[in-house]
């Protein structure tokens, strides 16, 4: 938690609040990846990348 708390310090005292969409957009797709690794459905969100 304190990770987040560092990283959201970062962008507010950097004014990087651009990255915060990227960041989360990032996340989403890793955790997409994880969680249909063993799945048939993970062929299908290969070819998106």
């Amino acid at each position: 938690m304190s990770f987040l708390a560092e990283l959201w310090a970062f962008l507010r005292v950097r004014k990087k609040y651009w990255l915060l969409p990227v960041m989360i957009m990032m996340v989403l797709f890793g955790g997409l990846i994880v969680l249909a690794q063993g799945s048939a459905v993970a062929p299908f969100i290969y070819t998106l990348f």
